[in-house]
Order: C-alpha cells, then structure tokens, then sequence
C-alpha cells in the first residue's frame, strides 16, 4: 500500500501541494491563475521519503462537496482541517479508494465541483478555480 493510500484510508493528506496517485506517483502542483487550467504541474517527487523525514506532514480532511460519476464514483472537495488556506480536490472510485488527489496550501478550501463530460471545474472559497481532466490529471483540460 503507498503512503497516500494509507493517509487516505484515515482521511489525511500530505500538508504540501501535489497531486497524487495511488501507485505511488506524486507530482508538484502551484497555483497559476494565468495558466488555463489555474495551475501548474511541476516535478515527480517522493511522497514516502517526504514523509520519512517528517511523519506529521499530513492535515486531516473535511468533504464540502461530492459529485457523483456515470461509473459509480465521486469528485470530491473540501477543506485541509488543521491550516485555514488549505485545499483539496479528488477522484474517488465507488467504495471510496483514491483514484487520485490533488492539494493546494494556499487555495482555502474547494466548494464547488461543476463536470462537463471528462472535465471538471473546482472552485474555492478564495476564487481559486482548478480545472482538471477528470480521467487523466496530468493531461490539460479547459473548461
């Protein structure tokens, strides 16, 4: 099991901006409010090295909102609970396993979801709106 299986299964997530697969893959992510998508995907990185140097790197998760899928998933958003300005999105298969997670420090938290087809446009408290193809997140999607 990855470590963002295991955060996941107890409703934590890493406290720094990524995107996260549960194979193991974790990406760097910022905000960008002139690029289409309102990021920018950066680097692979090594969420269980990240992880063994800190342990306590990880903010419990609350849901705002869950959106759910023609195939029996969800898209859910919410709020990192231990800091204010956190944030996170996701894609959840039907009994609630991670199909990926995507967290932003500096966002505050998602409360909006809107999907058009394979998009879907997540918007927070702050304004902040995410645009991401719900199927591959590491392919750009425009709303």
């Amino acid at each position: 099991m990855s470590a963002i299986e295991r955060l996941w299964a107890e409703y934590q997530l890493p406290d720094l901006d990524g995107l996260h697969f549960p194979d193991g893959r974790s990406y760097e992510v910022s905000l960008d409010a002139d690029a289409a998508s309102g990021m920018r995907l950066g680097g692979v990185f090594d969420l269980e090295e990240v992880l063994a140097e800190d342990p306590d790197w990880v903010t419990d998760i609350g849901r705002n909102q869950s959106v759910p899928l023609a195939d029996g998933g969800f898209l859910w958003v919410g709020e990192g609970v231990s800091h204010g300005s956190y944030g996170f999105c996701g894609r959840l298969h039907a009994d609630h396993t991670l199909v990926w997670a995507l967290f932003f420090e500096d966002s505050n938290p998602f409360t909006d979801i809107r999907v058009s087809g394979n998009t879907a446009v997540f918007r927070s408290t702050s304004g902040v709106s995410i645009t991401v193809d719900i199927d591959d997140p590491l392919r750009p999607a425009v709303a």
